[in-house]
């Protein structure tokens, strides 16, 4: 059975049987779906993936069921959510990880976007080329040792908590935690003098949900090679 075909005929199978959980949909490696994965992961939802192999199985999908022809999309509750942020914020308020008030949110949303940001520069850098790439990493260890990591730093030591919002896990701790790994596997010393956000990540890290997604065998993405580039610009080329 060649590619597609399985990709479809998994997909009628999982309307069927695994219509409770949420549906990813997406390429088998990071990109926008990671913190997806992270958020639903964190709060201790199980979810399956309809991974994409081809660029005939994605056209497909952008021209059946995704509202801008853009991944990622989740199925989740009867609806095919699409862009990132939107399902972020979805899963976080449905998961109890979005502050209990207006004013939570809208810090915890900051926080997380700030996040975003940082993450963006290291999710591009294996996609860039030459000269691209020393240039990248240089801008991703000076933003994150000097805007990122200290605003970070200065959140947790002014109110002397163990989270960023309201004392308890939310969609911002989730999001520093995945972009501070991220950072780390570029410039391995990120957080040298950062001594309450490597308490952060230790905390963070032992978190029975999160610890589980970080363990081997997890439905975590691994880090993204030369080869898997190759094969990715291949799908949306």
């Amino acid at each position: 059975m060649d590619l597609s075909k399985r990709y479809w005929r998994s997909m009628k199978t999982q309307n069927i049987t695994m219509a409770s959980k949420p549906v990813l949909h997406y390429f088998n490696g990071r990109g926008r779906m990671e913190s997806i994965r992270w958020l639903l992961a964190a709060a201790g939802v199980e979810f399956e993936e309809q991974l994409f192999e081809t660029k005939e199985q994605l056209q497909k999908l952008q021209t059946t069921v995704l509202l801008f022809q853009q991944v990622p999309m989740v199925e989740i509750d009867g609806m095919k959510l699409v862009q990132c942020r939107a399902i972020l914020h979805y899963i976080a308020e449905k998961y109890n990880l979005l502050g209990k008030d207006i004013k939570e949110r809208a810090t915890i949303i900051m926080y997380s976007e700030g996040a975003m940001d940082l993450m963006e520069l290291v999710m591009l850098y294996p996609y860039l080329k030459g000269e691209e790439q020393p240039k990248r990493l240089t801008e991703i260890t000076d933003k994150a040792k000097t805007r990122y990591f200290p605003a970070y730093e200065k959140v947790l030591k002014t109110h002397g908590q163990n989270f960023l919002v309201g004392n308890q896990m939310s969609m911002a701790d989730v999001q520093l935690i995945e972009a501070i790994l991220m950072v780390e596997e570029t410039v391995p010393d990120a957080l040298s003098g950062f001594p309450l956000l490597k308490e952060f990540k230790t905390r963070m890290s032992n978190i029975p949900t999160i610890k589980k997604f970080l363990a081997p065998g997890s439905k975590r993405k691994p880090v993204t090679d030369p080869k898997f580039v190759e094969k990715i610009m291949k799908i949306f080329s």
